[in-house]
């Protein structure tokens, strides 16, 4: 995000009206709501830390220390273990899922 203007986009009259409210310094002007993208949506950063995010569950569940999780992918102990839970309860999730699809498809043969 860059900074304009304001004399140079908006009416003289408007810069007038803002003006009674606020004469000099920065206004931040909001995206309209649906205008709006969530954290990682324009970049790959939010799959690159999910992914990251499994592999550290994976090795987890393989016996690998909190400790050592924490000092081979540089997060505190507390973040491992903040993800460790957060990708249990989203295998639970998913597992509890695919249950329930399970038991409805086989409820209507």
């Amino acid at each position: 995000m860059r900074y304009q203007k304001a004399n140079e986009i908006l009416p003289k009259e408007l810069v007038e009206l803002i003006q009674s409210y606020m004469d000099g310094g920065y206004v931040y002007i909001p995206r309209k709501e649906e205008n709006r993208k969530s954290w990682g949506e324009t970049s790959s950063a939010r799959k690159e830390i999910q992914a990251r995010n499994r592999e550290i569950y994976k090795k987890y569940r393989q016996g690998m220390k909190v400790q050592e999780l924490a000092e081979q992918f540089c997060l505190s102990e507390k973040s491992i273990q903040r993800i460790v839970l957060q990708e249990k309860k989203l295998a639970q999730r998913n597992k509890n899922l695919s249950i329930h699809q399970s038991n409805e498809s086989g409820a209507s043969d």
